[in-house]
């Protein structure tokens, strides 16, 4: 009888993995021709196979959350290119990223983009779209480039509530207003500038200036109010929000209430709220700036409440915010040896780090599980943002795919990363479960420690419209 499948018609098979298919757990082979997953669970042949027994076969990990070759708004440059950047999201298990297109004061929006796109094409290993970071409402042609580019697939945009690249309430009102006409998400950055300047203030003052001291500039009721607020506007313009990085309690629960009464609201925390607390901050010196972010680490108690909350689906997705400055005077240190907290850029790595930091926790006894991880790092991020082909491996998806051996320990060192930070914020963490095997569209990129990537070979994600709509938000998620 002449077999289904004969030899060599699939360009690479994974044979016998357990496979974390949208359906649930399939223990089988998965077959790849073209760049695409042609079956999942059948016995198949192909020109290649990778023995899978024993590992996990996940979804490539899509991190919706990344700063790359990105000024920050303290004019400081971060450490990473997109060849560096990608180059580590790949060995971490990585294939897709949203990193941001931030518009400078005065900046034609188009412009934004096309330096960006450029910047991308160069130098991405694994495929990318961009979040559109508003920060000029009044340059001439806003509101057409705008429109033009969401219709072109860049169907997410950024505001911030504070800094000095913030928008005022009712220009947020009209960025969602102009994201439901044409068909985007709005993610916000949700702190209130006006408590965050004041603690910042009396701080200073006092000459409570050190990194450990950037905790208390950034008070938690900042985030729970800027949170409760951007809710009520999602509600009242039937607009999605995303709200970035939930570091406390209070957060999370805000969301659980909003998306409870409804609101079309989805919400994301990150690894370093869920692994660090605030006493990080706290070394000798100007050390504890490595590990500053904003918002920063928060309380134990803070990190158990966002893991109930990811178990109950209350935050729907863990991102890096991989922020990346060198600990020196191109970056942390730009302000010099005796920078106060306020002059310290804001930031860490994570692009590398984020998956087997996940792996790791939610794969152990009594852990969130293989589909939940699975689902946080992949799937939900590829919905929710409207990458089509991505985040799940099933048949006519797009083959990217990480293999993982639970087994395998790792301890992380001082400079062990494949960016260009210079320094790992989780020295010294042992981790269980590593990405043996990452593919990108069929491509080996990462095998066996071995890093197979081109500058450039990464695609742009077009986003012809988003998979969630504003009337169903709550129910798709």
């Amino acid at each position: 009888m002449r077999a289904t499948f004969m030899a060599h018609d699939n360009d690479l098979v994974i044979r016998g993995g357990h496979v974390v298919a949208p359906s649930g757990v399939i223990d089988g082979d998965v077959a790849i021709k073209d760049g695409k997953i042609v079956s999942v669970g059948k016995p198949v042949s192909g020109a290649r196979e990778i023995d899978g027994r024993g590992k996990w076969v996940m979804p490539g990990g899509v991190d919706v959350h990344a700063h790359i070759e990105q000024m920050s708004g303290m004019g400081v440059m971060n450490a990473d290119t997109f060849e560096t950047a990608t180059r580590s999201a790949a060995q971490g298990g990585t294939t897709s990223v949203i990193s941001f297109a931030a518009q400078a004061r005065g900046e034609p929006l188009a412009q934004t983009v096309a330096h960006y796109s450029a910047r991308a094409a160069r130098g991405a290993m694994i495929d990318y779209a961009f979040h559109l970071t508003l920060t000029d409402l009044g340059v001439a042609g806003f509101d057409t480039d705008l429109g033009d580019l969401i219709a072109a697939g860049h169907r997410s945009l950024k505001v911030f509530t504070t800094y000095n690249i913030k928008l005022d309430d009712h220009e947020i009102l009209s960025i969602m207003a102009q994201a439901r006409q044409h068909g985007a998400l709005v993610c916000v950055h949700a702190e209130t500038d006006a408590i965050l300047n004041h603690a910042k203030t009396q701080l200073i003052e006092a000459g409570h200036v050190r990194p450990r001291d950037h905790a208390a500039s950034h008070p938690r009721i900042a985030e729970i109010d800027a949170v409760e607020r951007m809710c009520r506007f999602a509600t009242y313009l039937d607009q999605p929000v995303m709200l970035f990085h939930i570091s406390t309690t209070e957060g999370a629960a805000a969301v659980r209430l909003a998306r409870a009464n409804g609101a079309p609201v989805w919400a994301e925390t990150c690894p370093h709220y869920l692994f660090m607390s605030e006493g990080i901050l706290d070394a000798p010196g100007l050390e504890g700036a490595k590990w500053m972010c904003s918002p920063p680490q928060r309380q134990t108690a803070d990190q158990d409440a966002l893991w109930a909350a990811l178990g109950a689906g209350d935050l729907q997705i863990v991102s890096s915010d991989h922020a990346p400055y060198r600990y020196d005077k191109s970056g942390k240190l730009s302000a010099g040896p005796d920078a106060g907290f306020h002059e310290i850029a804001n930031g860490l790595p994570g692009l590398e780090t984020r998956l087997p930091l996940m792996f790791d926790a939610m794969m152990r006894v009594g852990g969130l599980g293989p589909e939940h991880f699975a689902r946080i790092t992949a799937t939900a991020p590829a919905q929710i943002y409207g990458l089509l082909n991505k985040g799940a491996i099933a048949q006519g998806m797009d083959a990217d795919i990480t293999i993982w051996d639970p087994d395998k320990q790792v301890t992380y060192g001082a400079n062990d990363l494949h960016d260009n930070v210079g320094y790992n914020p989780w020295e010294g963490r042992t981790i269980t479960g590593w990405p043996t095997h990452v593919i990108l569209r069929g491509e080996m990129l990462c095998e066996d420690g071995e890093f197979l990537g081109i500058a450039g070979m990464g695609q742009w994600i077009d986003r012809p419209e988003l998979a969630t709509k504003p009337n169903n938000a709550k129910a798709k998620t």
